[in-house]
């Protein structure tokens, strides 16, 4: 006869045991973006590239469908590590998964043009650092490197075994303009695609809204404000109603005032009564607030007041504290 206990400790252990702590979406970014580096710096001695980029694209993918607030968080609270030009790609491709998951793009395109998002600059990627920590304008051979590095960017692709078109397409259009004001061949609309559209705008808004070595980070309203007043290279209407309703003014990761005082953090983009969610971390005589205290700008006493910088907000937290388990390391 078997042991009773015996046979009841599987049974116990079963129900005692922890339950696995759901993936953290910071730590996959984090990991796509040392896999990435890799990757792009080795590209020229690669011959068949495709399909561990596509498997990167995945992950990053993954990391947005299991929680976009905390994805776009690790934007604006710099929660990336690593180099800038590797940084910016998995930060714009985060932008892309949210916008084209609004439009209803489907995972094949979804995926293309993510991949598109993490290889754009990599034509310019061993310039970068030099472009990042000059101090005085581009040289007008620096600049020429900046206007070509689509074409080599799309050159490199292909060399290491890229051949879905439409990828190559949106690397090579990512900084032409409607109306032929873009570089590096001055194409126009129709021949700029809606997907290259989608990455152009994304990668404008994170290069404004990440710090780089020569000024601050622009706060995220300013830099929506940026791309919907830009006379120069005016954006696709549709676009813009995308990115004002997925992102707006106060994305998840924005420090902000409220109306009564307390400064916190945006963490959810859809709060109580449609308001957004913010995690306050100190009352408004300055003192912290532990546990944060979530309020919902639905409430008009909680409305967001100002925007605030890093320096301005002057509050310590991790991204744990606000998000849980999702958010670790």
């Amino acid at each position: 006869m078997a042991d009773t206990n015996q046979a009841d400790a599987p049974l116990e252990a079963g129900v005692f045991a922890e339950q696995e702590p759901p993936p953290s979406v910071l730590h996959l970014l984090n990991q796509s973006n040392r896999r990435l580096e890799r990757l792009l710096q080795n590209l020229r001695n690669e011959h068949n590239a495709e399909s561990e980029l596509r498997d990167i694209a995945r992950d990053v993918i993954h990391a947005v469908e299991l929680n976009p607030d905390i994805a776009l968080a690790c934007i604006f609270l710099c929660q990336i590590a690593g180099s800038y030009a590797v940084r910016h790609c998995i930060e714009t491709a985060v932008v892309v998964v949210v916008i084209a998951r609004s439009q209803n793009k489907n995972p094949v395109e979804t995926l293309t043009v993510t991949a598109a998002a993490l290889t754009m600059n990599v034509g310019m990627l061993r310039h970068n650092e030099t472009f990042q920590n000059k101090n005085t304008p581009l040289s007008s051979e620096e600049i020429a490197i900046v206007r070509r590095h689509p074409e080599e960017s799309a050159d490199m692709l292909k060399y290491a075994g890229i051949q879905d078109d439409e990828w190559i397409s949106c690397v090579l259009l990512h900084h032409e303009n409607d109306e032929g004001s873009g570089y590096p061949a001055g194409v126009a609309s129709p021949e700029v695609t809606l997907n290259a559209k989608l990455l152009s705008l994304a990668d404008r808004y994170c290069a404004q809204v990440s710090a780089r070595n020569y000024r601050r980070s622009i706060l995220p309203d300013q830099a929506l404000r940026n791309l919907i007043d830009d006379k120069v290279a005016p954006v696709d209407p549709t676009l813009v109603q995308c990115f004002q309703r997925e992102l707006g003014d106060f994305p998840p990761g924005a420090l902000v005032r409220l109306a009564n005082g307390e400064i916190g953090v945006v963490s959810r983009r859809q709060g109580g009564a449609g308001g957004l969610q913010v995690h306050c971390l100190r009352d408004p005589a300055g003192a912290s607030l532990s546990p944060a205290v979530q309020r919902s700008t639905a409430d008009q006493a909680c409305a967001i007041a100002q925007v605030l910088s890093e320096d301005e907000a002057s509050i310590r937290f991790s991204m744990k504290q606000i998000w849980g388990a999702q958010a670790s390391l």
